[in-house]
This record gives structure tokens, sequence and C-alpha cells, in this order.
């Protein structure tokens, strides 16, 4: 079959007849539709393979997978077989209400998605013989001839032929802020690469080819022609997503936890019918009849409504993320970011705004003066000592932004930048001195583009006043080669009048130096240094002062990562940046610290992901990387056994996106590879919302487990209530109507209002969860026996105080039941916390929770007191002094939790006063150091959190 097509690093390696001559095409005109179709037999359309989505149905039944859920099931069907049909109805209705809620939020998650952007630019403009058109991206096949213009997203890999002031801005792709200029010329032949690609380890260096454009990027300025090398799949772009696809994403914590109490509730299932048929053969009864009676206690064991609360309490979540901005595609991701413990994020977009700004002018004469606001607009000041700087009380500053502003071919429109991003900062910075307009008083003769050979652009104009058209050159660029060009400074004497005038002193050696030392010192706060300079001939300019250029932080980023740090969350910086910027940046954001240490890609190639897992816990920035290095790293820190979160918007993010325990996407100026790889995406771009997301799931996860904590205390006593029983021959203390009762009070409005108890702001200040840890913990188990043992003790010493005439009444059931059902009562307040007293966290907090038991206990005196109920319950009327008997009584599992919990609070305060608090760089230490040892001693890998 022939084959079409050349892959980017070859194709720049190969001169332009080279490459018409391989892919039998032409520069004079292009390919014929015929031509063209034939082609795209072979090569396909210009897009990427997406598995095809599951119809509905199938994506319904694909909830069904969850080992809880098919134990539900079972469970449903032993009760069909044994004719216990309300049970059977109960668990189904219960798996029903679960899986469509888990379908319907998933499925409301991809409909918001569809609003995204599509994969590839959806037109372009290409020769088709010789007729210039206009058609859909995915139409291109290799050999085609495009044009690209200002504003245009590159619709494949493209072998330039012609390059007009072509900068190309290559962010998204490689994550570096400044745009590429583009050539023609062979890489093989030409150095015009070399000193953009010289701090580069060559495993980026490809996506850096001066003379090839790559799809998705973006053109700032210039425009140009080239031949279409590579489509979809075949392209560099396409390489990152099938880099992307080929990963599957880690399970969710709270997955696996729903899995190992799946098991365990199995496990204890088993037991209760192997323990009732031992004891029943024991005792001489029949097998079949214990085995009956086992199996009814260990379908009733299985907690149906926990699915529920479990679901219902993340979509609670995801609608909760949804208003504050935030696309949440599965639901127990929502409780993964609870769990997060490293957050990689890429800084170009992620943790800066990707508009680079002028934050400070020093003038050739020394003043430093401070520009305030970001982005491309006229919002901030220019002010020195905290005085405000116009071009009447400052010339020098004025004149400064008059040439940066002349010097330049970077327009902004309504806050939008038309050309390089770096002069778009200056126009910007002449926009708050209001010289921008000034611009228009010049009529330009000539202009001399940047070239990374002299780092310098000027241009050629005198003043449209101007009779005579004298001619002025304005020039900015790198700073010692502006300089060379000049051989006077710019200063401001008081003339006898008091007022400023400007005046050129000689450039010797000592001001040089002078200003280089000031340069130098701007560039290690990360900021990027132009010089600018005047005059009327090359060689005899006068050296204006220098403009200090970043890329800004984010508005909140820096509290963001004051208070992660001290949640123990580790921030690791990933950026395709040079070390210096990096590490600036980083320092300003607090990820970085004096002492600290800065990786390079370069570094990471060296390393398997064994070697890197062994010093990854020291590093906060890697610089220089490229998406191959992100993606180990990622690996490396699940090595460790750490949950990671991955924050990004560029197509260079997405295959770790897609690696990370959560994927974190930013919506407004995220690629559509990176939203689809992601699942989390932040549709205003504002990482602070992640703060949110980590609130709401660790609230999640001990809102899930208070739940688990009420169900199994309760279903273990009403098990050993009527097992015990039976077991000693005694009546039925509740009869078939009371006991359903009781299930719905357990699965019902009390049960469910522990799933939305408000986040206690203590838990959230605690460290993460490890993944390992589950739901049932030594300490839960211990508070569940003792909660069931004192509500089995206290309902069987009523039903035997009642039952001393050895006859069975409906008083008898009626006292017995009600208080069992009041002992759930206060069973489910104790549970509304693990660690505080229900008195610290308020009975008014929850006021779901107050409803549902309110509505319970209602309906409960319904049962006792209203005639038609009492029949169906088979019930009496209780007298005052039985109701305050029984609260007496039942209160007590209230008081016995609330000493728990005391002696709790007691036990933490003295394991903390014993422990040093430890980072999250000791925890990730101890792993490493555990890695092959096989020890349960947990003391070794961090502290321990009773919850």
């Amino acid at each position: 079959m022939e084959t079409w097509g050349i892959k980017a690093a070859e194709a720049s390696e190969m001169s332009v007849d080279e490459v018409v001559e391989k892919l039998k095409t032409k520069t004079t005109c292009g390919l014929s539709d015929g031509e063209a179709n034939r082609r795209r037999l072979t090569h396909g359309y210009n897009e990427f393979k997406i598995k095809e989505d599951d119809p509905l149905w199938m994506k319904y039944l694909s909830q069904f997978k969850d080992p809880l859920i098919l134990l539900l099931l079972a469970s449903a069907v032993v009760s069909v077989i044994m004719r216990q049909y309300d049970d059977a109805f109960s668990i189904a209705a219960a798996i029903t209400i679960v899986v469509t809620v888990a379908f319907v939020q998933e499925y409301r998650s991809e409909r918001s998605l569809e609003e995204l952007n599509k994969l590839v630019p959806p037109a372009c403009t290409c020769m088709r013989g010789t007729e210039l058109k206009k058609f859909l991206a995915r139409d291109l096949v290799p050999g085609d001839n495009v044009l690209i213009t200002v504003g245009d997203r590159i619709p494949a890999d493209v072998r330039l032929y012609e390059a007009v002031e072509l900068l190309v801005d290559e962010s998204s792709f490689t994550g570096e802020t400044e745009p590429l200029v583009k050539t023609t010329h062979s890489s093989r032949n030409s150095s015009a690469g070399g000193s953009e690609g010289e701090h580069r380890n060559d495993s980026s260096r490809k996506t850096s080819a001066n003379n090839v454009a790559y799809m998705g990027t973006l053109v700032r300025s210039g425009n140009g022609k080239g031949i279409v090398i590579s489509t979809g799949e075949s392209s560099e772009f396409g390489e990152v997503f099938r880099m992307m696809q080929a990963e599957e994403s880690p399970k969710a914590p709270l997955q696996m936890a729903m899995d190992q109490l799946g098991k365990f509730l199995s496990f204890v299932s088993f037991i209760i019918i192997g323990a009732i048929m031992l004891i029943g053969w024991i005792q001489g009864r029949q097998l079949l009849d214990m085995f009956n009676i086992g199996v009814s206690l260990a379908v009733a064991a299985i907690p149906e409504g926990l699915p529920i609360v479990v679901v219902v309490t993340l979509a609670l979540g995801v609608v909760r993320m949804a208003e504050k901005k935030a696309i949440v595609k599965k639901l127990p991701i929502v409780e993964a970011l609870g769990c997060v413990n490293v957050i990689c994020s890429d800084k170009t977009g992620t943790l800066t705004k990707n508009e680079m700004t002028v934050t400070q002018v020093c003038t050739a004469s020394g003043s430093l003066i401070e520009v305030s606001g970001v982005g491309y607009n006229d919002n901030g000041v220019v002010s020195l000592d905290g005085h405000l700087v116009t071009s009447q009380s400052h010339p020098e500053v004025a004149m400064l932004a008059e040439t940066g502003a002349v010097c330049n071919n970077a327009h902004i429109d309504g806050g939008v930048l038309l050309g390089q991003p770096t002069e778009g900062a200056l126009v910007a910075f002449a926009m708050k001195m209001k010289l921008f307009d000034n611009k228009r008083n010049f009529i330009r003769v000539n202009e001399d583009g940047f070239t990374h050979e002299r780092k310098w652009m000027a241009v050629t104009c005198y003043h449209k006043d101007d009779t005579d058209a004298r001619k002025e050159i304005h020039m900015k660029g790198a700073i010692e080669r502006v300089m060379a060009q000049c051989s006077t400074f710019m200063c401001t004497q008081l003339d006898e009048n008091g007022r400023k005038q400007i005046v050129a002193l000689p450039l010797d050696e000592t001001a040089r130096n002078k200003m280089i030392n000031q340069s130098n010192f701007m560039g290690s706060t990360g900021l990027r240094v132009l010089g600018l300079a005047r005059g009327t001939e090359l060689g005899d300019m006068t050296f204006l002062g220098m403009a200090g250029i970043m890329d800004p932080p984010r508005d909140g980023i820096k509290e963001a990562v004051r208070i992660l740090s001290a949640a123990n969350v580790a921030i690791k910086m990933i950026t395709g940046d040079a070390k210096e910027t990096a590490i600036s940046i980083a320092a300003r954001l607090g990820i970085y610290s004096k002492g600290g240490r800065a990786m390079s890609g370069h570094d990471v190639d060296s390393l398997d992901v064994g070697q890197l897992a062994a010093q990854i816990s020291d590093v906060d920035v890697f610089y220089r990387a490229n998406p191959k290095h992100k993606l180990k790293i990622v690996k490396a820190l699940q090595e460790l056994e750490l949950v990671v979160a991955m924050t990004g918007d560029g197509v260079n993010d997405a295959v770790a996106l897609r690696k990370a325990d959560v994927g974190i996407a930013m919506g407004m100026t995220g690629t559509d590879v990176c939203k689809e790889a992601a699942d989390m995406i932040l549709v205003d771009d504002d990482l602070s919302t992640i703060m949110c997301a980590i609130e709401e799931g660790k609230g999640i996860f001990y809102n899930i487990r208070n739940f688990v904590s009420f169900q199994l205390s309760t279903s273990i006593a009403a098990l050993s209530l009527i097992a015990i029983s039976t077991l000693v021959k005694y009546p039925n203390p509740l009869n078939a109507m009371q006991i359903l009762w009781i299930n719905i009070i357990m699965d019902g409005p009390p049960a469910q209002s522990l799933g939305v108890e408000p986040v206690d702001k203590d838990v959230i200040r605690r460290p993460p969860r490890r993944v390992k840890d589950p739901i049932v913990t030594r300490s839960l188990i211990i508070r569940v026996v003792m909660s069931a043992t004192v509500i089995v003790t206290g309902t069987m010493y009523v039903f035997w105080r009642e039952l001393r005439d050895n006859i069975i009444t409906p008083r008898d059931t009626t006292m017995t039941f009600t208080c069992f059902v009041l002992f759930d009562m206060f069973n489910a307040l104790s549970c509304r916390s693990q660690t505080k007293s229900v008195f610290e966290i308020g009975f008014m907090a929850n006021r779901m929770f107050i409803v549902a038991v309110g509505a319970s206990l209602l309906a409960q005196l319904a049962v006792i007191y209203f005639p038609p109920l009492q029949r169906i319950f088979q019930t009496e009327a209780l007298y005052f002094n039985d109701i305050l008997h029984l609260l007496a009584i039942s209160s007590t599992v209230l008081v016995v939790s609330e000493i728990w919990k005391c002696y709790l609070r007691w036990e933490e305060k003295q394991g903390a006063s014993r422990k040093s608090k430890f980072s999250i760089s000791q925890i990730m230490k101890g792993m490493i150091g555990d890695r092959g040892k096989n020890t349960d001693n947990e003391k070794n890998r961090g502290p321990q959190y009773m919850v």
C-alpha cells in the first residue's frame, strides 16, 4: 500500500524541495480534489479516532459492576428464593435508585462536555489545484498546500516554505510562553534555532523545529505557507493523544474502599450463616431450618441503603462543585480529591495567566518604576516610591514607553491581543501611561525584524508633523545587544527653573556595567528584561532603560499553595521554562524555598521510574520538561503510593492528566485533548476551586464512614436481638411489620441525613487520608460493637422485664419495639461525628437530620397511638411514664458514645504530644525506606489519625 506523510523531526532536516518530492506535491499549486480523495483513503481524515460512546442502555448496565451492588443483587435473589418478597423488593428498589442516580449524574457531565471545542481547528485555508479554498481541517491530507495568518490555529503539522515575520505561540504544546520565530531553512543546515534551543534537552527539541508549524498551535503574527506533512494521529499532536489513550485512569480511592467494604460484608454474611448453623447443630435442630434463619439474617445484615447514601452524597458534592464552576465527570472523583497528597501543576496558564505583563521599568538614570495591573489592558498604575508617574512628571519614562509602543507590531482590541505576548506587554504599558495613541503620530519607513543572531528589532520612522521628515530609529531587544548600538544614555537634570530636562550622557564602561548588573538582578527575579533605545543612527543611539516582563501568577494561587502546604499537600511545578525562570516563579508562589531542589527534564530522562521515585520527594520544580517527563513524574509519585492530582491546560499535559489519580483541566484556556483526558474541568480556570473540591472530598468520606457506623451498629443490634431470642428459645420480640419498620428507619431519612452532615472544619485541616485506609477501621468496629451491645442489652432488658409473666402481649412487643426505635434515634445522633461531641458540633448544624429524626419520632408515635396503624403493627398505646422510662434507657447509647469520644480525643492529644508533625516530604521518605520491607508497622509511614 502506498503511504504518505513525513514525521516532523524528519521534515525539519529536509529541504523544501526534498519534502515536495517525497510527498509528490508542488508549492506553486495544490493537490487536485481527486488526488486528495485518493490520499484520504490511505491516510484517513485529519482527526483523532476517539472510542465511540457506548449506547445508553450499556452505560446504564455498567453501573451494576460495583461489588457492593452485585452483593445486593445476590441478596435479592436469595430473598426471592426464600419467598421473602418484602426484602427482595426493598433491595431491588435500593439498587434501582443507586444506579439511576449515578447514571443520570454522569450522563449530565458528559453532556456538559459536549459544549467544549473540537479536537482540531474547524476550518483552514488551502490551495486545491490553482484555487484557494476554505474547508474543514478534517479534510486535509499530506501534500496539501495551506496558508496561515495571524489568529489561525495550525490545522496539521506543516513544513513551511514561506514565512513572513511568522511568530507561532506553542505554549499549549511546549509550555513555553514566548512565541517562536518560524523560518523556512532546513535545521541541518541552519543554526537559526540554536539560541532558542541551547538549554533544551534532546527529547524536547523536536517540539521546537523552527521550520515546522505544529497542529493546534496559534499564529501570533505574520503569515506563511507550507506543505502538510502529517495529519491526525500521525502528527506530533496526535502522538500526545495516543500516549493519553494508552494510559488507563487509576481506580478512585472511594471505589477501592467500597470494594473492600463489599468483601468485608460478604465475609460477615458467611460467618453469620456458619455460626447459626453450628449452634443449631449443637442444639440438635434441623440444619435446613437453621440455614434458612442464617441466610435471612445475613441478607438483613447487608446495608442496602449504603450505596444510596454514597451515590446521593457524591451527587450532591458534584452539584455543589458545578455551582462553583467545576465539571466533575465521574462521581467518585469528588471524594478522591480528599485523598490527594501531591499536586503536579503546569506553570503556564495554570499557575500563571499566560499574559505577559510589564511589572518593572528601570530608566537609564537608575529610577526603578513599578507597574501594577495584569493582562492586555490599561488597568493599573505606574508609580515611583508610591507616587504616580505620568508623562509630565517623568518624561524619561514617557520616552521609554513611547519607544516600546512604536517599535511594536502588536495590537490590543478589547482585551484581546493580536500579536506577540512580549510586544503586547509593552503596548499595555504604554496604554497605562496614556501614550499608546502616540504610535499613530509616527510614519514607519523601515523595519529590521528580530532575529536570533542580532537579538533586537528596530523600526525607522518620522513624526507626521515633521515637515523635514527627519528619520528616527526606535529599538528594543536583549540589553547587551541594544547597548552595543548606543553611545549615550538618557538622564534627567533640573534646569534653572527647577523643571526636569532630558540630557544624553556618554555610555562609558561604568554605566554599561551598572545597567548590566541591574538587568541581571531583574532577571534573577524571573523577569524577562528588554532594553530600549532611540536615535538617528545605529551605533550612535541613546539608551533609554529596560522593561522587566513576566507572566504573572493567577490571583489567589499563592494563598491556595499556602493552605495546601499547611494540610500536608505537596505542590510540584512542572514547566518547559528555563531553570532560573521556573525557580523564580515557584519561589513567588511559595512552592520553592531556599535549599529546595529543581530537576531538569534531562535528569528525568536519565532515571528510571524507581530511581526517580527515590529522589522525587526533595524536588519542588521540574524545568525543561515535556509530556513524557510529566508522565514519568506522575508514575514515580504513584510508585510511592501517593494520590496524585495533575492540573494543566495544554496538549503537553494530557497524558499525565489521564494517568494521574485526579486530572484537572482548565476550561477556558485548556485544549480539548486536555479536557478529554481530565477527570474534572475548572470552567473559569480558577485554581482556588480545587480547595473547595478537597474540602468536599474529605467531608464526603467521613460522612460515609459515619453512615456506615450507624448502619452496622443498628444492623448488628437487630440481628443479635433476633438471633439471641431464637437461640435461647424466647418468643420473637418483634413481629414482621415491626422489623420492616426498623429496616425503613435504618435505611431511611435519619440514616440518609448523615450523608449531608456539614463538613467539619477540623476534618479539612487534617492531612489527606491514605488510600489504603478502609472505611471500616479498627476504631469504627470497636464503636459499632460497643453501640450494638448497648442497644441489644437495653432492648433485651425491656423485653425480659415485660415478659416476666411468660405471656407475650402487644404491650410487650410495643415496649420492645419502641425501645429499639428510640435507641436508633440516639445512635444516629451520636454517629454524626466519630470524635466530636454532639454538643460541640451543634444540634441544629444539620437541619435535614433534625427534620428526619423528628418525622421518624412522629411516625413512631402514630404507630403506637393511631388505631389503624395499631392493628397493622400489633401495638397498643403506652403511658407517658413508659415513654420516659424508654427514653432514659435508650439514651444510654448516646452517653456511652460520648464517653468513648472523650477517650478518643484524650488519646489523640496524648499521641500528638509524643509525635512530631510529619511533613509530606518526610512521609514520602518514610515510604521509600519501607519499600521492600515485609512489615505492617504503620508508624513508619507517618502519623495515625483516629477517626
